[in-house]
């Protein structure tokens, strides 16, 4: 029905013109701003539900491909296809946009409709990034939605906001300007910008390893990865509630997708020799980073230092997979890692969202983010209580949430690898559950702290609609995980299959 539709520019570019509709509705009247901005991230959710739809889960071909020649002279072309990796992705950020576009429905007064206008651009160019398959193209999308993040942050955040903006900007530009030079050396190998193309090239060793380490930067910075991670609590402490929503929930997923799509496919022979690196750096996340959550005072920078610890599973999951084929223990665990990988993305992408706007219904009523000024909320706002306690749960990774299932399978994985790697990845579940559930006992539980708390009001109809959403989207992966398993798994089989003719 679909084939011949250009379904995917479709999707990348409505919400783009969308924001920019927004912007001519200007601020005079906020409401034209919003319900166009409403309508357009609705409209843009509904033409991704195609994709899964009519997604073929017999191959790992790329699908919806729309392929034209773009900058003649260099081989560039216009080029977009989704395989099952990055469909849900693209599903993922356009159902968290229509959520960011409900939330500050109320809560942003100020500057409107370039607030509104500046997540349909980040859409965007983030259903772009995942769907481009001209390495050129990617990096367009990859650097663009910086810019309207950058704003974001710098326009509506907190106090501090310059010096977090600054960070956020430089840490990842400089990533992507060694990347670029990666893509260029390729392209002087290969006469081709294309990134399947690229998988193909026949690198040695040492040049494989110097386009890994470029690559590593590059998404290193973006997941975020200790030590590159010091700019995400800043970001998120001085960001609105809308753009912290979109960096944990989707814009830290771009990181691990590069990972997919660039590192281990172009540079596998790379990737088997430095994986003790990825590994190192992925089991400091957990664990390290999981004290440091533990100590924060600020409910803000606490989910943000978790992120940290939770997207660790992710790179540990795609870069177990050289442990465990030498392991002698078969591909099924090495599938099961990188599946399991990806479903801590798509379920990160929930739960973080969901955290993010928790703090955000605090802080919208009592202007704090500090844990000390709370307590005893749930005498006053229990029903917000609920939700807020179901979604620390599933942080800590409560079996039947999503929050379990991909860091279970991560785990079970790593087991066939190694006892001790398996051993550290599990710590996280005491870890997650030690800081979560010691931030909720305070905020939520207990006498009423101050009159501040004693005069909260539960939610509003917007906010339950939200978080009731989110909830179900929680609970629907953490029960019934295979829709997604199944979709991605020709691709990572397909993936594991050219890891496996390298020279591991």
């Amino acid at each position: 029905m679909y084939a011949d539709w250009p379904l995917l520019s479709l999707v990348v570019w409505t919400p783009i013109l969308g924001g920019i509709l927004v912007l001519f509705a200007g601020d005079k009247e906020p409401s034209g701003a919003r319900k166009i901005a409403l309508v357009v991230s609705i409209v843009t959710f509904l033409m991704t539900l195609p994709l899964y739809a009519q997604f073929n889960t017999d191959t790992h071909l790329m699908q919806f491909v729309e392929r034209r020649e773009w900058i003649a002279a260099f081989n560039i072309e216009y080029y977009l296809g989704i395989d099952g990796i990055s469909m849900p992705l693209i599903l993922l950020t356009s159902f968290i946009t229509v959520i960011v576009v409900i939330s500050a429905w109320e809560v942003i007064q100020y500057r409107v409709s370039q607030y509104l206008a500046a997540f349909l651009f980040m859409e965007g160019f983030m259903i772009g990034t995942f769907s481009a398959l001209d390495s050129i193209l990617f990096y367009i999308f990859f650097e663009a939605m910086l810019i309207p993040m950058f704003l974001v942050i710098g326009i509506w955040g907190g106090a501090n906001r310059v010096y977090a903006t600054l960070k956020f900007f430089l840490y990842t530009f400089i990533g992507s300007v060694l990347m670029l030079v990666a893509l260029i050396y390729m392209y002087t190998k290969s006469g081709s910008f294309a990134i399947l193309d690229f998988q193909l090239l026949q690198l040695s060793l040492q040049e494989q390893i110097l386009i890994f380490l470029a690559f590593l930067v590059a998404f290193a910075v973006k997941v975020p990865m200790w030590p590159v991670h010091t700019w995400l609590p800043d970001a998120h402490v001085e960001a609105p509630t809308g753009g912290s929503v979109i960096l944990a929930a989707i814009m830290l997923k771009i990181g691990g997708y590069g990972f997919l799509r660039f590192s281990l496919p172009i540079t596998p022979d790379a990737s088997a020799e430095l994986d003790w690196l990825i590994i190192t750096m992925s089991l400091t996340a957990v664990v390290y980073i999981g004290f440091v959550a533990l100590v924060q005072k600020d409910m803000k920078k606490l989910i943000a230092y978790s992120s940290i610890a939770h997207m660790g599973f992710v790179t540990l999951g795609f870069f177990i997979v050289f442990r465990i084929v030498n392991s002698g223990n078969g591909d099924q665990g090495a599938a099961l890692a990188l599946e399991g990988g990806m479903v801590q993305m798509i379920s990160h992408g929930f739960i973080s969202a969901a955290m993010f706007l928790c703090v955000g219904v605090l802080y919208d009523r009592m202007h704090s983010r500090q844990i000390a000024d709370y307590g005893g909320v749930a005498n006053t706002m229990p029903i917000f209580a609920a939700f807020m306690v179901f979604f620390a749960m599933a942080n800590a990774g409560l079996p039947g949430t999503s929050g379990f299932v991909g860091e279970f399978m991560v785990i079970l994985a790593s087991m066939k690898a190694s006892f001790w790697i398996a051993f550290l990845a599990a710590t996280t579940l005491i870890l997650g559950a030690a800081y979560t559930l010691w931030m909720v006992k305070r905020v939520i539980y207990g006498e009423i702290a101050n009159d501040n708390v004693r005069e909260l009001t539960d939610l509003n109809r917007r906010e339950f609609l939200i978080l009731a959403i989110l909830a179900f989207a929680v609970l629907a992966l953490g029960l019934w995980p295979a829709p997604l398993l199944e979709v991605m798994h020709p691709t990572i089989e397909n993936l594991l299959n050219h890891i496996s003719n390298s020279k591991i």
